[in-house]
């Protein structure tokens, strides 16, 4: 049996000290070691073939870090059954102590969820913004530009041809070769129309229409959302923790740096074209990074009060729609389902606060 003790710190922070003993840890790590044993190729032994001890003595440190990675969150889950502690964020490990046939000691850090206090949610009222109509000119500018890159890929292909037949040609010292009109209009035809998968122009035309006006409707719906997060905001009120703040200006830097890696650029490049240092950036940031705080947090109240659940099953049904079976192995692992039962959660509050805001 673990034990543990748990120290409540400044603005909702957690301190847990966890100390596991050898026998409670030892099929995790025997577990452990006959999963990586399979990718293991020694000499003198077939892959996966090799006798555990030399496989053990082999991984080394590695077989360690992913006992503890694959340990460690069942611990802590049994380290607070019982407390009035409810994660908000994913824990921060240290590790004290840890070798084989000994206690293992660790320490995690949380933040444990806030006091929230939220207004009369139910009485919230939002304007769906207006669905704007797609124009010919919208779409007859996709449709420019799918031409335009088709059509410098057909000169690509022409002028590869051309090179390919000059150098088969080139030992007769009078030959040469000129590339030839392909024959295609120099405006958008069905000939361009199927090669983009459509049946004729006028087919390629509609289906560019009916994605543009599910786009907009798409854009039109998370308009419609971030309004109604704007009004759980103004009623929502909490001590804000630190940790939850530096989480969110992280959130958005990540999200600037995709931005800027689009544009072919470095965020440091991207902060000297602003005449900007990160922390600038950061400290105009904050306010906003509260705000989004905030929302999230008046929204999980919300799902709270509304006794909004996501079961096991609704959970592994979401997961089993993965296709990428990279990304589905993480959920194997109790800290990506915790962070994807969340969001759901939360999804499924703002489809009740839709529901309440249109009443």
């Amino acid at each position: 049996m673990i034990t543990k003790n748990i120290s409540k710190l400044a603005k909702s922070l957690v301190e847990v000290t966890i100390t596991v003993p050898w026998v409670d840890l030892e099929p995790k790590w025997n577990e452990t070691l006959q999963r990586l044993s399979a990718d293991v190729e020694l000499p003198g032994f077939r892959k996966g073939a090799a006798p555990l001890p030399m496989v053990e003595q082999n991984l080394g440190i590695k077989l360690q870090d992913e006992v503890f990675k694959a340990a460690f969150p069942n611990f802590l889950i049994e380290a607070l059954k019982g407390s009035d502690i409810i994660p908000i964020d994913y824990p921060k490990y240290d590790l004290t102590f840890f070798v084989k046939g000994q206690n293992l000691q660790f320490r995690a850090t949380i933040t444990n969820r806030p006091a929230v206090t939220v207004g009369n949610y139910k009485v919230i009222r939002a304007t769906r913004p207006a669905v704007k109509s797609v124009t010919e000119e919208e779409v007859q500018k996709v449709i420019d530009d799918l031409y335009k890159r088709w059509k410098g890929k057909q000169s690509s292909v022409v002028s590869n041809q051309s090179s390919d037949k000059t150098q088969t040609s080139g030992n007769t010292g009078s030959i040469s070769f000129q590339p030839q009109s392909n024959g295609h209009a120099q405006v958008p035809d069905d000939v361009f129309a199927k090669a983009m998968g459509a049946m004729n122009l006028a087919d390629l035309n509609a289906k560019i229409r009916k994605d543009l006006e599910a786009n907009v409707k798409y854009n039109n719906e998370l308009d419609y959302e971030e309004a109604i997060l704007q009004e759980v905001e103004k009623i929502t009120q909490v001590e804000m923790p630190d940790i939850l703040i530096s989480d969110e200006l992280n959130r958005m830097l990540v999200s600037l740096q995709r931005r800027v890696a689009d544009m072919g650029l470095l965020l440091e490049d991207y902060l000297k074209t602003q005449g900007k240092t990160l922390d600038q950036l950061k400290s105009e940031w904050t306010p906003q990074a509260e705000k989004n705080v905030r929302m999230e947090l008046g929204l999980a109240e919300i799902a709270r009060q509304e006794g909004v659940q996501i079961t096991d099953e609704e959970l592994q049904a979401e997961i089993d729609k993965i296709q990428d079976s990279r990304v589905k192995q993480q959920f194997s692992a109790q800290e990506p389902r915790l962070q994807l039962r969340h969001s759901l959660r939360q999804v499924r509050t703002l489809d009740l606060m839709k529901k309440l805001v249109g009443a």
